[in-house]
């Protein structure tokens, strides 16, 4: 599932024109013509973002770690927003240490997502992430009815959908308005609010605002340190109260960032950030919440509960 490649416009136009026909020859091939062509419209607008990401993707193929390094990091100085994701390819590239995703990139990537984005994800990638959820809650809360719900980067309602018939009252956070907009038209929710989920719970905790269930189907893999997130939600549980979640994993201990761009989670880190949010641990199993080029993507589904 890929979307479009983002092109920020320069304002002028034969440096946006060399800008496609430098896309045009790195996708035949010639890349040292197309980083070539990319130099020249950089010289008429030294702040074009998308030159410079497109440079820098360039030089990494390239086999110029430094040259690619530098371009990266003109991009993010040329969008402060970072909409490309260049920081991303930093952290990558062992250039800068890993953090949140910029809002500016996730954004943008699921904007442009949101139209196809069902369709994508649960023909295409094998999609399973909310029925595991709910397969997972409901073992630990058989018999439990929810009365109010949280549903964290909610997206286009994959999991609002799979929860709603156990829920009396159900919210939706999400920083995609267009990722939003197809929720809305599902007509799933009782409140769905744009922003970035530490904004949301802060919020909410400040209000004291509090829910039964706390549910984040695929999406702390957007996030690196789990911690920060999990003490937020613990903060919005009502006693006893269960979140679910799933990442992405891998056979280490810690936080990496795949090439795709998403960060998978060691075992470990997700236990440990449970117990420093103040959670207890309910279940926490191996499970692939899609695929990608046909091969299963190692998981975690994980449901821990808030202080009594």
């Amino acid at each position: 599932m890929q979307p479009q490649p983002l092109h920020l416009p320069s304002g002028n136009l034969i440096a946006d024109r060399r800008f496609e026909w430098a896309r045009d020859l790195g996708a035949k091939g010639d890349l040292a013509a197309a980083a070539d062509l990319l130099v020249q419209a950089l010289e008429l607008v030294p702040g074009y973002a998308s030159a410079w990401f497109a440079l820098a993707e360039l030089r990494e193929k390239l086999g110029d770690r430094a040259g690619s390094v530098a371009a990266f990091r003109k991009a993010v100085e040329a969008d402060p927003l970072d909409r490309h994701g260049a920081a991303l390819h930093l952290v990558r590239a062992g250039a800068a240490p890993a953090g949140a995703m910029p809002e500016g990139y996730v954004r943008a990537l699921f904007d442009g997502y949101a139209p196809a984005f069902d369709a994508a994800l649960t023909e295409g990638l094998g999609y399973r992430a909310p029925e595991l959820l709910l397969r997972a809650v409901q073992g630990a809360h058989p018999h439990d009815r929810f009365r109010s719900a949280l549903d964290l980067g909610c997206g286009t309602g994959l999991g609002g959908a799979a929860f709603r018939p156990y829920c009396d009252w159900l919210a939706g956070v999400d920083l995609s308005p267009a990722m939003l907009a197809q929720a809305r038209a599902k007509v799933l929710y009782d409140s769905l609010i744009e922003s970035d989920v530490l904004t949301f719970l802060a919020a909410q905790a400040a209000t004291k605002t509090k829910y039964d269930l706390v549910l984040a189907a695929d999406v702390f893999m957007y996030l690196g340190d789990l911690a920060p997130v999990l003490m937020a939600a613990a903060e919005v549980l009502v006693p006893s109260a269960p979140i679910a979640f799933s990442v992405e994993t891998h056979g280490g201990d810690d936080v990496m960032l795949r090439d795709t761009l998403r960060y998978a989670h060691g075992e470990a880190h997700v236990r440990s950030a449970v117990a420093v949010a103040g959670l207890a641990l309910v279940s926490l199993d191996s499970a692939a919440t899609r695929t990608e080029k046909g091969v299963p993507v190692p998981g975690l589904v994980v449901v821990a509960s808030g202080a009594n």
